[in-house]
């Protein structure tokens, strides 16, 4: 099992008890950097894999190639953790590392654990409030995907997005609570919890397949 462990801003203080004790638990930990390293160093070791800050792109396929075949080694009998700043699932090399997992490697599960976000960071140091809808983006293309929060009519809202051409939803209802659901495609209930959250891609038959996996179970149910 691969978990895409999310280490939070930088601040040892804001690693969450879940990344505390995967990193205890693991069999083994990598990392993308010094800063990451840092982080992890009063739980345990971890080993140092090199992620290029290049616009190379065959030189950057290259290395995650080598580190996705590594791991998986590793991955298929052990509990291997892939420690990375912020979180696993915003703007992360994780999510393209698992796209080559999946293609040269199918039969290695993973999954991700999340860390305090940059965007919700930011919003704390800056000293401002996010209450009002926003947009993320990195780099210059357009942002291909919605998230809608506190969705008490998900039907409703995925047929208003639909009209946009957008699809691909993903509902999750109270979210790492008791009674947790998740709804995906076109199976979307009438009404559900305030505490609902819906995601949807605009319909792309070259978008990436968003990496997903369940929420991870802890490492002594391995």
């Amino acid at each position: 099992m691969l978990i895409g462990l999310g280490l939070g801003p930088g601040d040892p203080e804001l690693l969450t008890l879940r990344a505390v004790r995967l990193l205890s638990a693991a069999d083994r930990v990598y990392v993308p950097g010094g800063i990451a390293q840092m982080l992890v160093a009063p739980y345990r070791e971890a080993t140092v894999l090199e992620f290029p800050m290049t616009g190379d792109e065959t030189h950057i396929r290259r290395c995650l190639e080598a580190h996705a075949d590594r791991i998986a080694r590793e991955a298929r009998s052990e509990l291997v953790v892939l420690a990375l700043i912020g979180d696993p699932n915003f703007f992360s090399t994780f999510t393209r590392l698992c796209t080559l997992i999946r293609e040269r490697h199918p039969e290695v599960q993973y999954e991700t654990v999340p860390g305090v976000s940059a965007i919700t960071a930011f919003a704390s140091v800056a000293g401002i409030s996010l209450s009002d809808g926003f947009v993320v983006m990195d780099g210059k293309e357009q942002p291909r995907s919605r998230i809608l929060l506190k969705v008490t009519r998900p039907k409703e809202a995925a047929a208003a997005l639909r009209a946009e051409g957008f699809g691909g939803f993903v509902l999750v209802e109270r979210m790492y609570m008791d009674g947790m659901r998740i709804y995906r495609g076109e199976e979307l209930p009438e009404t559900s919890h305030y505490l609902s959250i819906l995601y949807a891609r605009e319909n792309d038959p070259d978008a990436d397949e968003v990496v997903a996996g369940t929420m991870p179970r802890h490492p002594e149910e391995r």
